[in-house]
């Protein structure tokens, strides 16, 4: 088992180019950092965008939610502490909590969901193209309902 203690969230600045006049980040952009912060933790368990395509699969993305809680401006560094919330096998689905570096201070709380597609684009079962992950994301749903219940 990964020792999830070691999995840094994801450390992001804010850049000009995602703001608009008012030096707010545009709500379209928390959406592209979300995708990255899942990259970075899927690479950081070991299960990276780029091995998972070159077994033939796509990862498409279901849903998205997005709730704004506060503005993050341009000079902000924010963290995004991603969680596995959803796994039935088939289904993954991750949490997202945008937090400011500096304070803590709670920016964005976001959702994703996912599947996996061969090239023919029809359903793959985590658990039989990727056991040991099957395997991982079960205990990690675990460990999330365990922490949502407190």
């Amino acid at each position: 088992m990964i020792d999830m203690s070691k999995i840094k969230p994801y450390d992001r600045s804010v850049y000009y180019y995602e703001t608009d006049r008012m030096q707010i980040v545009h709500h379209s952009n928390y959406i592209r950092w979300i995708e990255e912060a899942r990259l970075d933790w899927m690479k950081q368990i070991g299960w990276d965008y780029k091995s998972i395509e070159d077994d033939g699969y796509i990862i498409p993305v279901l849903g998205v939610t997005a709730e704004y809680k506060s503005m993050c401006h341009f000079g902000d560094d924010v963290l995004i502490h991603v969680s596995l919330s959803e796994y039935t096998g088939v289904r993954v689905g991750f949490s997202y909590e945008i937090v400011d570096k500096k304070t803590g201070e709670l920016r964005t709380l976001c959702t994703s969901s996912h599947c996996l597609l061969d090239g023919n684009n029809k359903l793959v079962f985590i658990r039989k193209a990727y056991p040991e992950h099957d395997k991982l994301f079960k205990e990690l749903l675990e460990d999330y309902k365990k922490s949502q219940s407190k």
